[in-house]
């Protein structure tokens, strides 16, 4: 048996199994024999680091990766952007290659730079920084790029959504890039040899994030008749084409195919300014009130004051000044508990721009991950169920902010990603996976919904870390014993 995986970035459940299915034919094709459901993400969902925890099967805190930048050091302000050279834990392709088989690898985020021996081939993610130097590689091996080139031009990692880029200019770089992935991966496919591919589109992502408002009734910006108000729709149509004319690439008598995204997409409220609570509730101390909306900079603390701060993002990361940890820090080991007491209570009870309460929920990383490697926050905030995002500004007299750069988008990720498992076509063979070690077996619940009522695939809700062990027994390799996801039924061996 061979693997192809379909990776669509941010593709969203409610979107694709139910309101629009029927406009979805290869989609709807691949649930009626398959097995399908909701993904439930990493925590935080985000895209990284949880496709590397999907392909790992390991979470957040065992691959020390917490967001798309993370604290390098104890310093105040040092952070990185979390790219391959930050995940250390063996993914599938790692595996495989040690075990002699051939991949192809395409858009995964976590893959840039690639530094670790593949067999196969492997195109990087959307943090490569160009794909027009030479000196920065952006394939495995290098040649192939020459190769790259002469079938799609310009390959295009992902699109610049900047507020100097009309929304027209954006919506057609997603999909000009859109099609020249999936053409090169179906080049790829006929091409090269391979037991394994998986590619990523990120297109589904920057889709959402961009024109969510203009579909969504419900969004607080939505205007009735807009140009834009099919794009998401129009574009999920795009994908089910190129889905089509890859699985024509494909011998699907001997090949599993799934469809799968890393976390799903909702609308976007705005942002809470979550420095601005904290110094508002005097935890953060600045060394001089800070000037009308200005952007958190670690020198403008007075940290011999301050008790925690914040990082940004689609969710927040609250650091505790800790003595004897961080340079000038003041609280006591023994005292942290207490203090992150304090901060969930007052979060907990936070409201809305409209006064109503927002519902927020804090993670402590020691509590939902069975590691915390590297530097991990004392606190993951997620605001509003990721109807609000962590915004980074200071200076303001409201905790709200509707028109930040980060803002201008209309979606956050949701919890729940999605996933479609359709086995060969073929008869499968029952493999009792008897020389590999137990898996431990998903069992997600069937949940009816709207497809169910027109007597489709079985539906099992599941893991983002079930992903890689059922992959691997799909292929008839063991199951590393430290992977934390389990096998799916309906995994077609």
């Amino acid at each position: 048996m061979k693997v192809a995986v379909i990776g669509l970035d941010c593709f969203e459940p409610s979107l694709c199994f139910d309101r629009w299915l029927t406009d979805l034919p290869t989609i709807r094709a691949l649930v009626e024999r398959g097995t399908y459901g909701n993904l439930t993400s990493t925590v935080p969902p985000v895209t990284v680091p949880a496709w590397s925890c999907m392909t790992a099967s390991k979470d957040p805190g065992q691959l020390g990766i917490y967001g798309f930048q993370d604290r390098k050091s104890r310093a105040y302000g040092d952070m990185t952007i979390c790219t391959a050279l930050r995940v250390k834990e063996p993914r599938l392709w790692d595996i495989l290659t040690a075990a002699g088989r051939p991949s192809i690898v395409v858009g995964v985020p976590g893959t840039f730079p690639q530094t670790k021996p593949l067999n196969g081939c492997l195109i990087t993610d959307f943090l490569t920084p160009t794909t027009k130097d030479p000196r920065i590689p952006y394939t495995q091996p290098p040649m192939l790029r020459l190769e790259v080139e002469r079938i799609v031009g310009e390959y295009l990692v992902d699109v610049h959504m900047g507020r100097d880029a009309t929304k027209r200019q954006i919506l057609e770089q997603i999909h000009v890039m859109t099609e020249r992935r999936f053409k090169l991966v179906r080049h790829l496919i006929k091409e090269k040899p391979w037991d394994l591919m998986f590619m990523v589109e990120m297109g589904t992502d920057r889709i959402h994030h961009g024109f969510w408002s203009f579909m969504d009734p419900g969004h607080r910006r939505y205007v009735a008749g807009n140009e834009f108000e099919n794009s998401i729709r129009d574009y999920y149509k795009v994908i089910d084409t190129e889905i089509a004319a890859t699985l024509e690439c494909l011998d699907l008598s001997e090949t599993a195919v799934w469809l799968v995204s890393d976390h799903g997409a909702k609308a976007l409220d705005g942002g809470v300014l979550i420095n601005q609570w904290l110094i508002n509730n005097d935890y953060l101390v600045m060394k001089s009130p800070p000037p009308p909306r200005q952007k958190f900079k670690a020198d403008y603390v007075d940290w011999s004051k301050t008790r925690a701060w914040a990082t940004p993002g689609y969710y927040g990361q609250i650091f505790v000044n800790q003595r004897n940890r961080e340079p000038e820090g003041i609280i006591e080991a023994g005292d942290v508990d207490g203090l992150l007491d304090q901060l969930e209570a007052g979060l907990a009870a936070m409201v809305d721009d409209r006064g109503r309460p927002m519902g927020n929920v804090c993670h402590r990383p020691p509590r939902i991950y069975q590691a915390c490697n590297n530097i991990a926050p004392e606190l993951i905030v997620i605001f509003g169920d990721l109807r609000w995002r962590c915004s980074g500004w200071v200076g303001s007299d409201t905790l709200y902010v509707f028109d930040d750069d980060a803002n201008a988008e209309d979606a956050n990720h949701a919890q729940q990603g999605m996933y479609v498992l359709a086995p060969p076509t073929s008869e499968p063979q029952v493999s009792t996976c008897a020389d590999f070690p137990e898996p431990r077996v998903s069992t997600g619940a069937d949940q009816p919904d709207a497809a169910r009522t027109w007597g489709l695939g079985h539906r099992v809700d599941a893991s983002i870390y079930d992903v890689a062990p059922t992959i691997l027994v799909q292929l008839g390799t063991p199951v590393p014993a430290d992977m934390i996801g389990g096998v799916l039924p309906g995994a077609g061996v």
